[in-house]
Order: C-alpha cells, then structure tokens, then sequence
C-alpha cells in the first residue's frame, strides 16, 4: 500500500497527518484495491479510520498568493451509488483518485451527467462555512429529472458536501485568499448499450482551492457577442446543469480567446436578437436604477449567484427586471456585469457585437462593485447572514 502524506504549515511548521494535536476529527475512510479489469463487486475493499488532525489555522503546503481556478488535488472525494431501484445508498469518503468506469458507461456514451458548483469559506476565525448548498441541491434535482436520473435528496447532498470540505479542510484558502470549489457530480455509471437511462448511477463530491476565474483576476472583462453558434435551444437542456452544455461552447470560446476576448456572450438561438447567457455565467445589465438580466425561462440555468445578485439588489432599492433583452440595449446600458459560482460578480469593461466595441462604466463607485461587495461580505462571514444562506460546518 502507498500512503499519501499531507503537509500542514501553520507559522512556519510543518504537521504530518499523523501528528498529535490537541484538536482533531475522524473520518471514516474506505480504500478500495482492485485491478483495472476486476468488476467492481470483485474489488475488495478494506474499512478504516483515519485520524485526520487538522487545526482550524494549519494550511496544505500551497502559495495561496498565487493562487488561480486550475485543478489542485486534495485528499479526498465523497463517492455514493444508486442501482435501478433509485435509491442512493450511504456515501463514504474516498482518497482522492480516479475512478473506474465500464466502457459502456450512460455518462460514456450519451452523455448523462450533471455537475453543481459551489464553494467553501474560511471566516476570520477559522471556522468554515457554505453558501447556499441547498439551492444546489435542489437544481441537480431539477436537472436530474430532465435527464432522467435519480439524484440525491437535499439532506444527502448537504451532508456529503460538507463531509468533503471538513475532509479537506487545510486547503481551504487563508480569509481573503480565495474559496474551495466544490464540484458536485451525478453520472449514469453503469453500462447501457442501447440508447436508455443507465441501470446504476455515482454520485461524486470533489474539491480544489480556487481564486479567480478569469486570467484578468478582478479587472472588467472584455466579451465578444457570438453570431454564428448558441449555447442552448428551446426544448433542450439549457436551463439544467447537463455536462453536454459546456463542450459544444469550446469552439466559440476558444476563438474568441485567440482574438484577445474574455468571454463570449449568446444570443437566442431562433432570432439571434436577445441575450442569453455568456459560456460560463449570467449576465446583468445596468441602466440608471434599473438593473435586467435575461429570465430563466429553459434555455438560461437559474444560477445561485444569480439568485443572489436579485435579491440582494432588491434589498438595496434597486428594480430587478428578469426579461428578454434585446442585444441592442447593449449600446444604452451604463454597466454590465457577470455572475457564476465560478466566476463571482465579474464587471465587464466592454463588449464588442458585429465589429462595434462599447465599453462601460467600471469601477469602486459602480452598482457591480457595491452588489459584490455585499455578496462577498455574507459569503465570507463580514456580514450578517439574514436570510439563512450560510450553513456552518462543525
């Protein structure tokens, strides 16, 4: 067996994961051995506990100065299953690794998946919070429904993420260092060959501390209005978390990066005339005291932040308008900006459609900057949490 060591700093000092504190958890730990050609009713899996001493101040061996949105590997996983009867069975914390999957996979072959994203917290005293699981739970539920597969009910899905963030609490970044990014996974792994719902499903939970999403870190973005290809049509998966949204936006994306742009911005797909999403968030324009975004009425997700971002503005005396947006409000609004899990609220500097670049206001004194700063300051801790979005992690 190959043990995997962790290293802690706190002041200068480094822990093993073995070392004797005065604080500590214990996780129960499965590992699992098996070949690559063994089923998976033929791995033989050994149980065991594992003391995972980790003081709320002691920190993986990692520059959090430096710090982007790449994969960094943590510790561990949560893995949960559900066969044809639909119902998940008790999930179990996993070392960090790959998984096994039969060739035939649903998730292989037609494309049945759904992800969530949601981060981690780490307030000013060390404690760690989440910032409204529950609305991501009950959107994979949504989604799940719409690709015909079980998911986990909102209790399981709270539980297992948080099991993973106090699993892998030393890489949750120092306050103001950044979050852990949580990703939430469902996916039809058992083996189908004819084009049907997968007879058994995994639900995964894994983790990597992030900072910001876009290389422009927190300078306004510069987006690129895409003609040619939509992200999503009416009838389809456009308002659900379906991992077959994301791949056909690659080519679009990608050109648009080559060209120096930051994003890309859709239009419906019947007319091309109204705004949809940008690939990866919502999108926000701002006009006097008036702020819109498009409604998420299928082919646009409901993101959390977005949610957010509504009701918070509404609290401040804003008017929020969910409605379609023609694209030529673009050349009339005073600021745009961008919200996503991922992303945050991000302002955009300026957007360029069939060749016209229009820029916008950004800045300290701007409607994104104060909807951020309100957003960040509940997420964090430094502001009070009236409306029961922050679950604590014990």
């Amino acid at each position: 067996m190959i043990q995997r060591t962790t290293r802690f700093h706190k002041l200068g000092r480094s822990i093993g994961v073995g070392s004797s504190l005065s604080s500590s958890s214990k996780l129960r730990v499965h590992r699992c051995f098996g070949s690559v050609a063994a089923s998976n009713a033929e791995q033989a899996c050994e149980q065991s506990v594992e003391s995972y001493n980790v003081k709320k101040n002691e920190y993986a061996d990692l520059d959090w100065d430096n710090l982007g949105f790449g994969l960094t590997p943590t510790d561990y996983m949560y893995v949960m299953k559900c066969s044809n009867n639909g119902t998940f069975e008790q999930g179990q914390l996993n070392r960090y690794g790959n998984i096994e999957l039969n060739p035939a996979a649903g998730v292989l072959n037609y494309g049945q998946g759904l992800y969530e994203g949601t981060k981690a917290y780490r307030k000013k005293d060390g404690n760690l919070i989440l910032f409204r699981p529950d609305q991501n739970a009950m959107r994979m539920q949504f989604g799940a429904e719409r690709m015909c597969m079980p998911s986990p009910s909102v209790d399981q899905f709270i539980d297992a993420v948080k099991q993973t963030v106090q699993a892998n609490k030393c890489w949750v970044p120092p306050p103001g260092k950044g979050s852990l990014y949580i990703r939430p996974l469902l996916i039809g792994s058992g083996p189908i060959l004819g084009l049907a719902p997968s007879p058994e499903y995994t639900f995964l939970v894994y983790a990597s501390p992030v900072r910001n999403y876009f290389k422009e870190g927190s300078a306004p973005l510069n987006i690129y209005v895409e003609a040619e290809y939509d992200r999503a049509s009416r009838g389809g998966a456009g308002g659900v978390k379906s991992i077959t949204n994301y791949a056909p936006v690659l080519k679009a994306l990608l050109r648009a990066k080559n060209r120096g742009f930051s994003d890309v911005l859709y239009l419906d797909s019947v007319n091309k005339k109204n705004l949809e999403e940008v690939s990866s968030c919502n999108i926000f324009i701002v006009k006097g005291n008036l702020i819109s975004t498009p409604a998420a009425v299928g082919t646009i997700l409901p993101g959390v932040t977005r949610r957010s971002i509504i009701e918070i503005a509404r609290d401040l005396c804003y008017q929020v308008e969910e409605r379609p947006i023609p694209v030529d409000e673009l050349s009339e609004a005073d600021e745009v900006f961008c919200t996503g899990t991922a992303v945050g609220v991000a302002p955009v500097g300026s957007i360029t459609c069939q060749g016209k670049r229009m820029e916008y206001k950004t800045g300290a004194q701007t409607v994104c900057a104060q909807l951020y700063s309100t957003l960040v300051g509940i997420q964090t801790g430094h502001i009070e949490d009236k409306k029961g979005w922050i679950f604590e992690i014990e």
